[in-house]
């Protein structure tokens, strides 16, 4: 049987799920404004494991969601995935955390655009046709008034920037779906299972995680 267990923790969503030929089985996923990754992460993978009935043996791959997303949370969730794979001598597969976003929408017209925070007006986003195959590829970008402006059909936004970029996104033909706020490891089930399938996996040992901007530590301002 092949079991993958999907881990997403690139947003405030820490979320897990057991698939079996790409069909969720069980998940358990909270989103909490304080990341609670680092406490509920290993909790969730002990507690998804056991009640679907499976023992970690029974696992074929780890797929991981490998951004882009928060620096801290991406950081654990790669570091579990990376151990499970190296216990249990199975593959790791990456998950691009804006298609998973985009699968969620579930809609057969159209462009379909998730988007996640990365302070003040900038984005995270890329652009993907209906199938999920990609239009756009990732990138950071400022949102304004003319943002997107050159497409006609219907555009549907996903992801945690609806509530500041709604205001500047105006346009008739934009739709956003203000349900599908983060990623879930339950969205990832089917993309992981096709990338099984193809043996579309990553090196454990040199896989990171994919940040998209530089994770920048600023120095406490001196006290005079």
């Amino acid at each position: 049987m092949s079991f993958i267990l999907n881990i997403e923790t690139a947003t405030k969503n820490c979320s897990v799920s057991i698939a079996k030929g790409g069909e969720t089985v069980l998940c358990r996923e909270i989103a909490e404004e304080g990341y609670s990754h680092a406490e509920k992460l290993h909790v969730f993978i002990e507690e998804v494991i056991e009640q679907s009935g499976i023992t970690v043996q029974d696992l074929v791959a780890i797929a991981v969601s490998q951004g882009p997303g928060s620096y801290t949370g991406l950081r654990i969730g790669v570091s579990a995935a990376k151990g499970l794979c190296y216990a249990l001598n199975i593959p790791l597969i990456a998950v691009n955390t804006l298609q998973t976003l985009a699968s969620q929408a579930e809609v057969s017209d159209g462009k379909i655009i998730p988007m996640l925070d990365a302070r003040r007006m900038e984005v995270y986003s890329e652009v993907f046709n209906p199938d999920l195959s990609v239009h756009r590829a990732i990138k950071a970008e400022i949102i304004e008034e003319n943002s997107f402006s050159e497409y006609t059909e219907k555009i549907y936004f996903t992801g945690d920037c609806a509530e500041k970029c709604k205001t500047v996104l105006t346009k008739d033909n934009f739709v956003f779906l203000e349900d599908v706020k983060y990623p879930s490891a339950s969205a990832m089930s089917k993309i992981s299972f096709e990338k099984y399938q193809k043996s579309d996996t990553v090196d454990v040992a040199y896989f990171e995680p994919y940040y998209l901007k530089d994770f920048m530590i600023t120095a406490p301002a001196s006290k005079k």
